[in-house]
């Protein structure tokens, strides 16, 4: 194991035990939370009012010293109102750029599903080439840039569904879920006199994330399992239950999250069993389900079980050492 390897996991295991202190009983989410992270993605938290996704947008932006904004989507909101506007300054005769709220590094994005398409839309260039173009102007984003994003399933009413080229640019779809009894009562004790949050510390500065985003490219992913990849992708494609099936974008993602995962595993090379265990939260949001299989409510997730039942498993040795 290399230095860099040692130094992913330091980071790793620090950030999230910050997180923790905020976040209670959710390891795995905060693992994934990570993983995007360091795999330069963005991410979609879909899950029911009060489990704690704003304050985990809001932890994680604390804990790495980055700078920090929150965009409440609602219907009457337009592109300028995330990106930002010229507006004419009579002093200088010119007109001068004012950034909206998305000049950020960690943008939180709640609610994304009640906006429009057109704004939802606003999204779409800042979270593929980390630019906006205003009035054909293109202004370069902050690195790190992450965009987090929160919908609620269970609202419909005054919703917008999200377009598909745009489920498409977030590298995982997660779920927080409800705390467990014990962490319940956890959370109530914590928040006896104030909430955590208040008091988390900085534990890692912008420079070192971006040598951690630079760091988990060279991990070693090896032929097979590269064939493995692009095998689960291309076999939801001619799934008969599924309309559309994922990306090569998809492929890109898994490709780069289990990079992720294994360097925080502590390990410089890709095992299929981090494939296996990313494919739910990067392939399950980017599929389209054919109607008939809705109706006998067949979830993405059962899925992309089968998928990965039905492509065999590569064997081998996978460390390139």
């Amino acid at each position: 194991m290399n230095n860099s390897n040692i130094d992913v996991i330091a980071f790793s295991e620090k950030l999230i035990g910050n997180l923790e202190k905020v976040i209670v009983g959710k390891k795995q989410v905060l693992e994934n939370i990570v993983i995007a992270l360091l795999s330069q993605g963005h991410l979609l938290i879909d899950d029911v009012p009060g489990v704690g996704k704003t304050m985990l947008a809001k932890s994680l932006a604390k804990s790495i010293g980055c700078s920090f904004t929150r965009i409440q989507f609602t219907p009457d909101m337009l592109p300028s109102d995330i990106t930002g506007v010229s507006i004419f300054n009579q002093n200088t005769r010119e007109f001068e750029f004012r950034p909206g709220p998305l000049l950020s590094q960690i943008v939180l994005a709640d609610e994304i599903n009640r906006a429009t398409p057109k704004t939802q839309s606003a999204l779409l260039e800042a979270m593929e080439e980390r630019q906006i173009s205003v009035d054909g102007i293109t202004y370069i984003l902050p690195r790190p840039f992450m965009v987090l994003a929160t919908q609620n399933p269970i609202e419909y009413e005054g919703t917008f569904p999200l377009p598909e080229a745009q489920l498409d640019r977030f590298i995982m779809k997660i779920k927080i879920g409800y705390p467990g009894f014990n962490d319940e009562m956890e959370i109530l004790d914590l928040q006896k006199i104030q909430h955590p949050i208040d008091s988390l510390e900085i534990v890692s500065i912008e420079t070192e994330i971006l040598q951690m985003q630079d760091a988990i490219k060279e991990v070693y992913i090896s032929p097979a399992v590269k064939k493995y990849i692009v095998e689960l992708t291309r076999a939801t494609r001619v799934h008969p239950d599924v309309y559309l099936g994922v990306s090569p974008r998809a492929s890109l993602g898994l490709y780069r999250t289990s990079q992720a995962r294994a360097a925080t595993s502590g390990r410089d090379y890709v095992l299929p069993d981090d494939v296996k265990t990313l494919a739910r939260f990067v392939m399950g949001h980017r599929m389209i389900i054919q109607p008939a299989a809705r109706l006998r409510n067949l979830s993405s997730e059962q899925i992309i079980t089968e998928v990965i039942n039905s492509v065999s498993v590569p064997g081998g040795d996978f460390n390139p050492i």
